[in-house]
């Protein structure tokens, strides 16, 4: 195997992305594509910068990631954004269903494959994909399928809506960004990636509430515990940070949150919550990982202020349903759930009116309100919401 820093300029390259190195050194000693370099590359993000800096002759690329985290869809869609001539692009998973194979066929990726990997269907696929890549693409168009197009009056409101807020808030925002930045070093802002209208997957923005070296904050407090923790102890020593069931499988994080180069994991508090239900983790009265200001704006959902530029530039609208973490999409592909990606992704939306105030909702009933919007959704009847949202708000208990 090659690194992107000795490779040949005269031979064709199969570009590995996100590979651990076990699964990676397994993969070389029993793969082979007719003499191709393979070149691995710890993420997308990386191959891209290679690529368009050193002009490589990528003949195909096969990602170790699931559809909806970074190295699928996403990967895909910075690939065509980013003008890269197209090849064959391939996935190795973990999780897969229909839908999720068509939506990932849809998006343009030639093929998908669960573990474990029947290496002779493999090479025979990419093979086939390489030596007919010309008429394949001439053949076979790839058209991406438009769930859902924000109409001109919605967008008309959205952008004079949201610029109109951004414009009063300001003196507020501007006091918030001060008190984040005093009281804690590091961005005021951050961002997530999150699924919103047919499973497109956008930058979440946020104001931060949480400190840049939230997860070393945990282990150094790891003594207040008053559960036998030794266990735990020997796991963290062995990652960079605290991380979920799902990322401890891969020994990396997979739903990373981003801030100025800083990075901390989207699922931290459902693995840290998780682990308090079973044998204790960590159990501290105050999450010390969350600033004095960052528990207030939370709260107050003053944190949320900075996806009105999400509904400025368009991967949000002020009425929809509630974009998902890509954790929470991942399991969001059955025929039932898909709906909800059909509407627009939204700053509130039905569920919050309908179930504020009126005690704890289900994981069905919020679908199923998702459900109702996708199949109702007008222009009319997001003014009605917005009238509903105001005295919502009112209501005593928070969703």
């Amino acid at each position: 195997m090659e690194n992107p820093g000795s490779i040949k300029a005269d031979l064709q390259i199969i570009a590995l992305v996100g590979f651990d190195q076990d699964f990676l050194h397994s993969f070389l000693d029993h793969y082979d594509f007719e003499g191709r370099q393979l070149v691995h590359f710890d993420n997308g993000m990386i191959l891209v910068q290679e690529w368009e800096a050193k002009k490589l002759a990528i003949a195909a690329i096969i990602c170790h990631s699931e559809i909806l985290s970074n190295g699928g869809l996403s990967l895909i869609e910075t690939l065509k954004n980013k003008k890269m001539p197209p090849v064959p692009f391939f996935l190795i998973l973990r999780q897969l269903n229909s839908n999720l194979r068509k939506l990932a066929l849809t998006a343009g990726i030639s093929d998908v494959f669960r573990l474990p990997l029947q290496q002779n269907r493999l090479e025979k696929r990419v093979l086939f994909f390489i030596r007919n890549w010309t008429s394949l693409i001439k053949e076979l168009p790839v058209h991406t399928r438009s769930i859902y197009h924000t109409g001109l009056a919605k967008r008309i409101f959205d952008v004079c809506f949201a610029g109109l807020a951004l414009i009063i808030l300001f003196p507020l925002l501007i006091l918030v960004a001060l008190s984040i930045r005093l009281e804690s070093k590091g961005p005021v802002f951050y961002y997530s990636l999150r699924t919103g209208t047919g499973f497109k997957i956008f930058k979440f923005y946020k104001f931060r509430s949480m400190y840049i070296n939230a997860d070393q904050k945990v282990k150094d407090l790891m003594h207040l515990n008053q559960y036998n923790i030794d266990q735990k102890k020997e796991q963290l020593s062995q990652v960079d940070a605290v991380l979920c069931e799902a990322c401890m499988q891969t020994g990396k994080c997979q739903y990373p949150i981003y801030a100025d180069g800083a990075k901390w994991c989207e699922k931290d508090d459902v693995y840290i919550n998780s682990m308090k239900n079973g044998s204790a983790f960590f159990k501290i009265t105050n999450d010390p990982r969350i600033t004095k200001v960052g528990n207030f704006i939370r709260n107050t959902s003053i944190d949320e202020l900075p996806q009105l530029w999400n509904v400025i530039i368009g991967d949000m609208s002020i009425v929809g349903n509630r974009p998902l973490p890509i954790y929470e999409a991942e399991k969001l592909t059955t025929d039932k759930s898909v709906l909800r990606f059909a509407a627009p992704a939204g700053l509130t939306g039905l569920w919050q009116v309908e179930k504020r105030g009126k005690g704890k909702m289900s994981e069905e009933e919020r679908l199923m309100l998702d459900n109702t919007y996708a199949k109702n959704q007008s222009f009319i009847n997001d003014i009605k919401l917005i009238l509903r949202t105001i005295p919502a708000i009112f209501q005593k208990e928070s969703v």
